[in-house]
Formats: C-alpha cells, structure tokens, sequence
C-alpha cells in the first residue's frame, strides 16, 4: 500500500486515525502496533513473519546489551556484532542474493542458482533503523526498551516504513511512552501531509511521465535536447517523489503525534557535492556518519585515510540504493567529487559564485542517468547522446515535449526552491489563516482527481 492511493486515502488512514483517537491513551500502541502489521503486509502478508523476526532480534539484542553493558563488556560486544550480523545477513540475502547469484554465475564452470527473491519493501529502511538501536543502547546513548509492543511500533510505524525517513529510536523514545498531540499539530500534519501528496501526484509523476518517453528510445533516437529534457526531468521526479513521500510520513506522524527530523533542506540549492548531500535524505547521510564513516576514523585520521573512509562509506551509500552494481558505480561516481572537494576543489568553490550552483547541478544531473539506467550500456549511451552522439542536436519531437511540458517543467524547478515558502510567511497571518484551508483542500481534490483519472503512479523507492 502506498500513500498516493485511493486506498490508502479514503480507507486505511481514516480507519487508522479514528480508532486511535477514540481509545484509551494506554491502548494506542497497541493499535498502531497492529495496524503497521496490515499495512506492511497488505501486498506480501508473508513478510510480516520477516518484520517480526526483525522486531524480536533487535529488541532482545537490546535488552541483552545493557544487561551485559557494565559488567560483562566483552559479552554485550560479542551480541552486538551478532546482532549486525544477523540484521545485514537478512538484508543482504533479501535484496542482494540473485545479484550476486548472477555475477558468480558469469564464471566458467560456475553455476550458482537464482532464486528470484521478491523484494521485502522497505527492508532497507527498517534494517538500518533497527540495527541502530543495539548499536546505541551498546554506547549508552539510548536506554533499553522493554515494552515489546513499543518497540515494535517503532520499527513499523506506518508513516516512515517503506521510504524513511530514517527514524533512529532515541529520537522518538520519549515519544513512544507519550504523545500530547493535540489539534494544532494534527492540523500541522494535515496540511505536510498534503504538501508531500501534491509534490508526488502532482509534480513527481508528471514529469516522471516526460522522462519515461526519453527513457525508452535508444541511444541512436536520442538528440542533445531530448536527452538533457529526460535527465532534467528524472531529477525533478526523483526529488519530488522522495521529498514528497518524506513530506508525507512526517504529516501522518504528526497527526499520530510524532516528530520526525527532517529528510530533505532544498539541495537543488547546493554549491557543491558536500553541501547536497548535508541537504539531500539526511537522514541516511547522518546513519552512515555516525555508524560507519566516525567509527572508521572521519576526519580524525590522515588525509589519506579520510580519503579511504569517505570511498567505503559512499561504496556502501552506493549499494544500499539497489542491487545493482551500477548503484555501486553511482556512489563512487559521488566519492570521487567529495574526495575532489575535501582536497581543493572545495576552496574553488567558495569563490564560485553562481557557477558552484552550475557545476552542482550538472553533477547530479549527469549522476542521475547512472542512478536510474542501472545496465551501464544503456547509461553510456545516453551520456553519448548528451553530449551530441546520438541523433543530433534536437528534433521536432523535442521541441514538442519541451513545449507541452514546460508549465510542469517550471513549476517543479519553481518548487524546488524556497521561493513559495518565503512568500506564504511574509502574508499577515489572517490572510494565511484564510487561505490555508483552501490550498489545503484544492491540492486534495486536484490529487484525488488525478489518482482517480491516471494509471501512471509509480514509487521510486519500492526497490531499496
């Protein structure tokens, strides 16, 4: 089930909501506990055993660690690293198995068998949020919790399951125990909920629709313009797809009284690579810097070494997007600026100016192709056409689709900035105070329309 559906719209989260509010306080875990389950399991009810097994390791590595934390150190280490191993050999089965399955295979003499394993949605996601609990109850940043039902709301809650953002349970340990709520920040949901749907339905897969014709010519059909309108296009559609969804679980966790961090600070805005990923899913560049690239030594260590820290950590980022060894390839392809930037290109940018926002945007846009045309053939190829080796410098087609498409093109470009935000804050409060409901209800019905009339609807991050 995803968020951007009649479904899910107008019968589980009406369902979800009015129930929650009409029970007793105590019995509010228990009831998003459960309804978590349905709503994982809605597509795959199997892999609900998967979740569970997944809530039941982490909450007994949990407990296991802080009985063993003082006094038997050497005991709370040995079933932490079980634990991680255990959490990333479910992981690396599940989604990387038939990967490398295929790869050995290539091997002369070499058979080793595919076993075409559905994908469990959202395991990247619940994988990393719940293997961060040992690892902090272990460093004594978090306390241990003993409520099974608690802990497993947690790591199924609804709202961040299957997209992030990466919710890590000392931020909402508090939160488990108590929520005020409260009608301002219910309002407050509604209206971020609403925001993410329109970013999605309204901008994400429209534009998403303009790359999917580039998408599938071949490198020989493609000409300079076609190819640079698809790139562009892919960048507008993955920002909004994600953002939007992140938009949307911190909405619905705050109708259910939670505060998630933000994921996503406008990145399109960068000056560099450095900057875009500090703005871009911070939620899974904070996880990786505080379990992985700080613990490897950061920036604590030789230039060199950092240099081999930040290789490891974005081979990882790389290869936790997708099985696929292009997503390996597309985090390297990122280490490399970083590297270049931490070394001297950084300092070049400061004096820049406009042009560090060029240089940016051209980075992500080029790595983008990588990221989404995982047979590396087809990536090369397009790159070739990008840079006038495909059908020549434009055709009628791309003038066509530049022009059917530039009021979406504009407005997303528009929307990635914080112009609107700017402009909404500047009114006098009774001017928002009117005005609000009304933006509010005309991007329900206009998404409502949209999700009822279009069979284009997809998510982006269903593969990680």
């Amino acid at each position: 089930m995803v968020f951007s559906s009649t479904t899910f719209l107008f019968f589980y989260l009406p369902v979800v909501l009015a129930v929650y509010y009409l029970v007793p306080a105590r019995w509010r875990n228990v009831w998003l506990f459960a309804v978590n389950l349905v709503f994982y399991g809605w597509g795959e009810p199997v892999y609900i055993l998967l979740m569970v097994f997944s809530i039941t390791l982490n909450y007994t590595a949990g407990l296991l660690v802080a009985r063993c934390r003082e006094t038997q150190p050497k005991k709370a280490k040995t079933v932490l690293v079980w634990d991680i191993v255990l959490n990333l050999a479910m992981l690396g089965f599940f989604k990387y198995y038939d990967l490398f399955a295929a790869t050995l295979s290539r091997i002369p003499g070499l058979t080793v068998p595919v076993l075409n394993v559905a994908l469990p949605i959202g395991i990247s996601f619940y994988t990393f949020q719940t293997m961060s609990y040992p690892i902090d109850v272990y460093r004594g940043d978090a306390e241990p919790q003993r409520n099974y039902v608690r802990f497993g709301t947690f790591v199924a809650l609804f709202p961040q399951l299957i997209a992030g953002p990466i919710v890590r349970y000392k931020d909402i340990a508090d939160q488990l125990a108590f929520r005020a709520g409260g009608a301002e920040q219910f309002a407050s949901g509604v209206r971020r909920f609403t925001v993410g749907l329109a970013k999605k339905v309204l901008i994400a897969n429209n534009v998403g629709a303009l790359w999917d014709v580039y998408a599938a010519k071949a490198p020989g059909e493609l000409s300079a313009l076609g190819a640079w309108l698809g790139a562009a296009a892919f960048a507008l559609q993955i920002y909004f797809d994600f953002s939007g969804y992140s938009d949307m679980a911190i909405g619905l966790g705050r109708m259910l009284g939670f505060e998630f961090l933000e994921n996503f600070n406008y990145p399109y805005l960068s000056r560099s690579v450095t900057e875009f990923w500090r703005r871009w899913h911070m939620s899974l560049g904070t996880w990786f810097r505080d379990y992985v690239y700080i613990p490897l030594g950061g920036n604590r260590v030789g230039l060199a070494r950092q240099m081999l820290n930040i290789l490891i950590v974005w081979a990882l980022t790389g290869f936790w997007h997708g099985a696929s060894w292009s997503f390996l390839l597309w985090g390297l392809y990122y280490a490399l600026f970083l590297m270049l930037e931490k070394r001297f290109l950084g300092k070049l940018l400061e004096k820049a100016g406009v042009f560090s926002h060029l240089y940016l945007l051209l980075v992500v846009v080029l790595g983008w192709v990588i990221f989404n045309l995982t047979d590396l053939g087809a990536a090369l190829g397009y790159y070739g056409a990008m840079f006038g080796g495909g059908s020549g410098l434009f055709s009628a087609f791309d003038l066509y689709a530049l022009r059917s498409n530039a009021v979406i093109l504009l407005l997303g470009a528009l929307a990635a900035l914080p112009l609107g935000k700017t402009l909404y804050w500047k009114l006098p409060e009774r001017a928002r105070n009117v005005l609000t409901p009304v933006l509010v209800l005309a991007a329900l019905v206009l998404s409502t329309a949209y999700l009822v009339n279009a069979s284009y609807n997809p998510f982006l991050y269903f593969r990680f």
